[in-house]
């Protein structure tokens, strides 16, 4: 069996994976999710957070390799948390997530990519050390096809993004390391073309497609979990 760890993208926290833990463990995988420096229920100030606290965090919650899975800007720290300790991951699973190649960052790829949904979307802090998501943003650009009672929820636990990890550079992974991706065909946040393209070079076997929009753990989370057991099978 499996160990999975799950790390979340912006705003967001370890409480957007409820419904696809219970379905993993239920057939006998370990399934985790933390809450990033500054998210959730951490206390860390915004200010104080980085890349490398995100990697940090990540490293220091896993014992024996993972199955590490990183949903939209999570993709840029489980990279950095893999570039740093290879030896501590099975495979990487970037879920409609970003894809850094050496170098590049979350806001590299998002210019380059015209998110223009999601770029309008984002309300930066005073101090700009922070953003957060407009209200009126939450329903059509990511919760679009979820359950009723899913932005309500979001709402009562999303939190302000640090800035710094958007903007760091990616590190380099190691060329044998086992990588996945998960593209949401009906994203509206980061577009099926912006993730197609980030893909285009990996073995077909390692691109899987799911019908839904930016929060496929909400919107369709059995067939996530479906997906996600299929990958542990080839790793």
């Amino acid at each position: 069996m499996a160990e999975f760890l799950f790390i979340h993208g912006s705003c967001h926290g370890a409480w957007c994976w409820r419904d696809v833990l219970p379905i993993l463990t239920a057939t006998g995988h370990g399934a985790r999710a933390i809450d990033l420096p500054g998210a959730g229920a951490d206390p860390t100030p915004p200010q104080d957070v980085t890349l490398e606290t995100y990697r940090d965090a990540v490293l220091g919650a896993i014992d024996a390799p993972v199955i590490l899975v990183g949903h939209s800007l999570g993709g840029i720290t489980i990279t950095a948390a893999a570039a740093a300790a290879p030896d501590k991951i099975a495979a990487l699973v970037y879920l409609t997530a970003w894809a850094p190649k050496a170098g590049e960052s979350a806001r590299d790829l998002r210019a380059r990519y015209g998110c223009d949904a999601l770029l309008s979307a984002i309300r930066m802090s005073a101090d700009r050390k922070t953003s957060t998501f407009a209200d009126e943003t939450l329903e059509p650009l990511f919760y679009h096809d979820c359950p009723a009672g899913t932005v309500d929820n979001a709402r009562a636990h999303l939190t302000p993004q640090p800035t710094a990890p958007g903007t760091a550079p990616a590190a380099a992974l190691p060329p044998d390391l086992s990588r996945h991706y998960i593209r949401c065909t009906a994203d509206r946040a980061i577009p099926i073309a912006a993730q197609t393209d980030m893909t285009r070079d990996w073995p077909a076997g390692h691109v899987h497609d799911m019908a839904t929009g930016h929060s496929p753990f909400f919107a369709d989370p059995a067939r996530l979990a479906q997906i996600l057991i299929d990958i542990a099978e080839l790793t």
